[in-house]
This record gives structure tokens, C-alpha cells and sequence, in this order.
């Protein structure tokens, strides 16, 4: 199925809108990018630097050890022209659980999810110190299965993509002039070493037109989707709070 998208057009309009959203919350402040090296942080800091110019975009890359591909990173940094800082985070992470009291068994997924959370925690302190603002890199696909972690990756203070699918924000990529090895990389979470697609059990190429049109033909990743759909949805609301009768 082809589904009309016009990425200039919209690229564009996200543009004005980065604009706007410091005209309104810091002018003259910096838009403060994590950097991994995949689209999403590749497209998110591009779109920043033809908003506000490329003195006003600082990356940070964080390494956990050794990051196999950071060459990617680099690649962004110095494709865009922007100040950046490599800041590795796995003594932070390696004291945090060393720490932990010796009765608290720490699971999986704490562990899993102990890494973004440190690399938001870095991000929110460049940001306070440079001036900035902190660009969310989530897409509507990974947001619509709840692939982030709350209070790691999915945080920030705006977000240009968080209403745009996978296949349109590489589609944006390509508008933007991105090296196709950047806006094509096969995106690894970073976490437990799978391909995104392998962990969720479906391609994004199948979620994007779920998504953009109510369509799929596989039944089973219908349930899939849906299901991961609705037990995720609370990432994107609210905190729940009490709000008393007065």
C-alpha cells in the first residue's frame, strides 16, 4: 500500500515548529541532542541544526564501554558541524548497581533499563550547564509499542518526531541530506544486543501502515501490536495525581 507523505513539506513545518518552541521556552538557548548514531538521534539533531543553525546544537555521546559502532556518531557530529561531548557512562552505571544494598536482588529489567536512565540523567546535566533545552528522539512507532524507557529515552523538554512513524522520519532523513548509512542503519537497541524488529516480533515497515491505515494482514501481529499498544499506553500520559475535593 503507498501511503502519501510529503517529507519536505512536513520537515519544513517541524522546522518552524523547533523555531517556535525556543522563541517561546529559551531564546537564544541550545538544543541539547544524546547521540547514538541511528536515525532518530541522527534526524532529530539535523532537523534542530536547520532550525536554529549548527552553534546551537551540542550532541552527547555516551558510551557504555565500548560502543561498537560510536563511529556512527561521529560521523553525525562531524556531518553536521556541531559542537558535541563523549561522555562514558559505565563507571556510573557499574557504581550504581555496586551499590545497591546486598539483600536487593536487582532484576532484569532494572538492570536492562539502568543505562538510559543514566544517559538521560547526562544529557539533563550538559543541557543545565550549556544553556540548552533536551530534544526527545522518540518516533511514533516506538512510542505507539512502548519501545522506550520511561524516564530515559522517553523524556525531554520538546519532541520533533513523537507524531512521525519510523518510515517517515527516514524519509525526513533523506529530505534533510543525511548520509544514507545513517538514515539506513539497522536500529539495535542498545540494550540486550537484538534489532529492534527482532524484539518486538514484527518490522516497522508492518507497524507504520497499522498505524497510518488500520492495516495489516498478519492476524497474529495485529494482537501483538495491540496488545503491546494498550499495555504501554501509560508511558505517553501523565503521572497519575490525586486531586482532592475542595
Amino acid at each position: 500500500m503507498i501511503i502519501m507523505f510529503d517529507a519536505k513539506k512536513v520537515k519544513n513545518e517541524c522546522v518552524a515548529w523547533i523555531r517556535k518552541f525556543f522563541e517561546e521556552n529559551g531564546s537564544g538557548c541550545n538544543a541539547v541532542v544524546g547521540i547514538s548514531g541511528g536515525k532518530d538521534s541522527s534526524v532529530a539533531a539535523a532537523l534542530c541544526v536547520e532550525a536554529l543553525g549548527r552553534d546551537r546544537v551540542i550532541g552527547v555521546l555516551m558510551p557504555k564501554g565500548e560502543q561498537h559502532d560510536i563511529d556512527m556518531a561521529y560521523l553525525l557530529v562531524n556531518h553536521l558541524g556541531i559542537k558535541h561531548y563523549e561522555i562514558n557512562i559505565q563507571e556510573a552505571v557499574d557504581g550504581l548497581i555496586k551499590n545497591m544494598p546486598a539483600d536487593l536482588q536487582l532484576s532484569t529489567q532494572a538492570i536492562t533499563n539502568l543505562p538510559p536512565r543514566v544517559r538521560m540523567t547526562t544529557v539533563y546535566a550538559v543541557s543545565q550547564s550549556c544553556n540548552g533545552r533536551v530534544c526527545n528522539t522518540c518516533n511514533l512507532s516506538e512510542d505507539w509499542v512502548g519501545y522506550s524507557t520511561r524516564y530515559g529515552d522517553s523524556v525531554g523538554d520538546f519532541s520533533p518526531m513523537s507524531h512521525l512513524t519510523v518510515t517517515e522520519v527516514k524519509q525526513i532523513g533523506r529530505e534533510l541530506g543525511l548520509p544514507d548509512v545513517l538514515v539506513d542503519k539497522v536500529p539495535i537497541d542498545g540494550l540486550c544486543g537484538k534489532t529492534d524488529e527482532e524484539n518486538l516480533g514484527f518490522t516497522y515497515a508492518e507497524l507504520d501502515v497499522y498505524i497510518r491505515t488500520g492495516e495489516i494482514v498478519d492476524l497474529e501481529k495485529k494482537e501483538l501490536i495491540d496488545r503491546k499498544h494498550k499495555a504501554n499506553l501509560f508511558k505517553l500520559e501523565l503521572m497519575p495525581s490525586f486531586k482532592p475535593e475542595l
